[in-house]
């Protein structure tokens, strides 16, 4: 056994930030911000020819941001303004951090917006258009965002090669001053994981909300709860990107963000600052992308197909169209800036000792998943852009009429979003391989095996996008190789299956919270795969094409695969992220109502598919009086979506009350053996006081004498590896 170091906590230093509430400043301040804010723009109206001014009292009332939807939504900004106030006075304005940051974004967009249009009208054109005007008016605004949060503090200095301001060490990037250190630019990769985690709950929440609508609606033919097929599409279109983009993706950037870099024995991420930018980018992403909600969302569905949301024309841009091809270009920004922190971090960071081959499985998943994202989201932001252009600048990229080619978006598009499958997935089988090790207390079988594996699904990833375009139009030379390929990639995927399956063969199997979401994953993954086999048959896959069976196929690999390896992780790294444990009794609730409600929910699909129910509509009125069945079904799968609802409910109360008062957890409540175990819960600032020594494999559970990892004053550490690292403490 080796010892456990313990989190040393350091008292703040003056000047930490506490508040200091001034009420009446912050009233006036929040009075004149909201004030300024509704002149500015009623005089931006005013030179682009939204309103005429008379001098009426509606004028007046538009002048104090109390008309007009958009006026009134840019003025709430300016009261931020004023809020600032609040916190330590005038002083709240020079602060860096979250309120900062909003208050800069409106005064970004104002900037960007006004360089804008006197651009245009230096070259004779007319000063505002919507397009033009809001995508330049969005960069602005993302480039004050991040100033606010002090987000450029020393970049300028890196650029120039002279020192920076202050020592930069990063010894202050986790100030341990409670919530705060959440709402600032801070590059503790800890901090950054639980704020990724949060934040894409979050999400999930805002995401699952609109699924529940979409359910409430199809639970009956005609239409009941959305006004037209519009504004259904709109709550699809929205739910897709949220739970995809906004969850799915990100999670895992949030669990490995926190783990990782324990796991291997480094201090931190490689690029901290980066790391941190990544975040804030994400979150002004997504914000983009709900932002579209009151100005009139998106209705070209998740994959935003051409020439569906690429036909508005240079001079009717659809705002909220635009805002999914701004949001999706800083979300893919995001992505790349983190992944390549990832690859940085897991190859050149790694503790003496460590070599590839000892490293944990979701590191493996994590670099792979990292590597796809590196190379496969250019495609995506290429297409978006091409998009962009055709709407805003009036090029014609995927009109056959003026010689662009529709098809060519699905090529580019998909040649990325199959491999995001596996992006939103691999972390989740690392993830996977060490919870079954570790609750089974059995060594993982074929661990090469596994870890080649991973490789060998990301690199077949990107030789299989044309599957999805099988009725496309495609030329029809390439429906066999791409059939043929993606019944291919089932191989290296059935590698892990059989090798967790036979690592539970004869294991002492513990029945934890944890070990519950991954034997059900194994369950609802398999089914996923055997549907996705199906699917790769040109002949069947023509027939089910865009109905039903397709969503039922893509939840359960996605939903009964991803976000069970998700639930899997939180549980059983939640101790150590929190120092807390969970309820026991409302983790089992919460897994038994998501996996009935899972499968009520999507299973019966599969025979809704092959009946013929189309996916994205909303209404199935025929279909259902040809087969009176169809309506039956549609009432037990939004029941079962209800349930699923009920159960995310009960996660969120057990997080948020064991985070607040749940046990107090021990250092390593599972005994397991990779290094995030070795240190406290909460872990120390930078991870480890002395650099840990790796002597073996992380799952060798029940084989006497084998250690994976060595701490300083454990027997043996300073014989270990003699000479591989300088006896220098990394604790800064």
């Amino acid at each position: 056994m080796t010892s456990t170091q313990q989190t040393t906590h350091e008292a703040p230093t003056a000047g930490d930030g506490s508040l200091n509430v001034r009420p009446m400043q912050g009233l006036i301040g929040m009075a004149l911000g909201f004030i300024l804010a509704g002149i500015v723009v009623t005089v931006f109206r005013l030179w682009t020819g939204g309103i005429e001014w008379n001098g009426s009292a509606s004028d007046w009332k538009a002048l104090l941001g109390l008309g007009g939807g958009k006026l009134m939504y840019v003025s709430i900004f300016g009261a931020l303004l004023g809020l600032l106030v609040v916190i330590n006075g005038v002083a709240g304005f020079r602060r860096h951090g979250f309120l900062s940051a909003l208050a800069q974004l409106p005064v970004g967009y104002a900037i960007g917006a006004a360089v804008t249009m006197l651009i245009r009208m230096a070259f004779g054109l007319t000063p505002y258009s919507e397009g033009p005007v809001a995508t330049f008016g969005v960069i602005a605004g993302y480039y004050f965002f991040v100033r606010g949060l002090g987000g450029w503090a020393n970049w300028w200095w890196y650029m120039k090669g002279a020192a920076t301001p202050e020592h930069e060490d990063h010894s202050n990037h986790g100030a341990r001053r409670g919530w705060r250190d959440y709402l600032i630019f801070n590059t503790d990769h800890k901090v950054i994981g639980l704020q990724y985690l949060v934040s894409v709950f979050f999400f999930m929440l805002i995401g699952g909300a609109l699924a529940e609508s979409v359910r409430a609606e199809l639970a009956n033919p005609e239409l009941q709860y959305f006004a037209d097929g519009s504004a259904y599409n709109q709550a699809m279109s929205l739910h897709g990107v949220i739970m995809l983009f906004l969850f799915i993706i990100p999670v895992f950037s949030g669990l490995a963000n926190y783990v990782v870099p324990i796991m291997l024995g480094a201090p931190d991420m490689a690029y901290p600052r980066l790391n941190a930018l990544s975040f804030w980018t994400f979150i002004f992403g997504g914000a983009i992308f709900l932002a579209s909600i009151p100005l009139g969302t998106f209705e070209a569905g998740w994959t935003n197909y051409a020439t569906l949301s690429s036909t508005n024309g240079p001079s009717e841009i659809g705002v909220g169209q635009l805002m999914w091809l701004l949001g999706i270009q800083f979300i893919g920004a995001s992505s790349i800036m983190t992944a390549i922190n990832f690859v940085v971090t897991i190859v050149a960071m790694r503790a003496p000792g460590m070599t590839m081959w000892r490293m944990p499985l979701f590191v493996w998943g994590s670099l792979t998943q990292s590597l796809l994202i590196v190379f496969g989201t250019p495609f995506v932001a290429g297409s978006q852009f091409m998009v962009l252009f055709d709407l805003v600048m009036g090029t014609r990229f995927f009109q056959s009429a003026f010689g662009g080619d529709p098809i060519a978006y699905q090529h580019i598009f998909w040649f990325y979003s199959h491999p995001a499958v596996y992006i939103m997935i691999l972390p989740g089988f690392g993830l996977i391989s060490d919870v079954l090790t570790t609750h089974a207390r059995k060594p993982i079988f074929g661990y090469r095996a596994l870890a080649i594996s991973t490789l060998g699904i990301g690199f077949l990833g990107f030789t299989v996008w044309a599957h999805h375009m099988f009725t496309s139009g495609m030329a029809e030379w390439l429906r066999l190789p791409m059939m043929l390929l993606t019944m291919l990639i089932a191989v290296p995927t059935g590698i892990k299956v059989l090798g967790w399956s036979a690592t539970l063969w004869k294991a002492k199997i513990h029945m934890t919270v944890p070990m519950m979401w991954t034997l059900g994953f194994l369950f609802t993954f398999t089914c996923g795969g055997l549907t996705g086999v199906m699917l790769a048959s040109v002949p069947f896959d023509i027939h089910v094409q865009d109905t039903y069976f397709v969503v039922a196929h893509f939840h359960y690999v996605l939903f009964g695969g991803s976000v069970l390896t998700v639930f899997a992780g939180v549980y059983h790294w939640f101790p150590k992220m929190t120092g807390r444990m969970y309820d026991e009794k409302l983790g089992r609730l919460h897994f038994w109502l998501m996996f009935i409600g899972m499968n009520v929910t999507f299973f019966p699909m599969h025979w809704l598919g092959t009946l013929g129910m189309p996916r994205r509509i909303a209404d199935y009125q025929e279909l259902a009086a040809n087969y009176p069945s169809v309506h039956g079904w549609n009432i037990v799968i939004t029941l079962g979506a209800l349930i699923q609802g009920v159960s995310y409910a009960v996660f969120l109360y057990n997080m948020v009350t064991s985070w607040r008062r749940g046990p107090i957890a021990p250092a390593n409540p599972w005994r397991s053996r990779t290094l995030e175990w070795l240190v406290s819960s909460p872990p120390p600032l930078f991870n480890f006081h002395d650099t840990p020594k790796v002597v073996g494999a992380p799952y060798d559970y029940g084989v006497p004498g084998s250690v994976h990892a060595l701490l300083k004053g454990d027997p043996g550490y300073d014989e270990a590896l003699p000479g591989a690292i300088p006896e220098t403490t990394t604790a800064h």
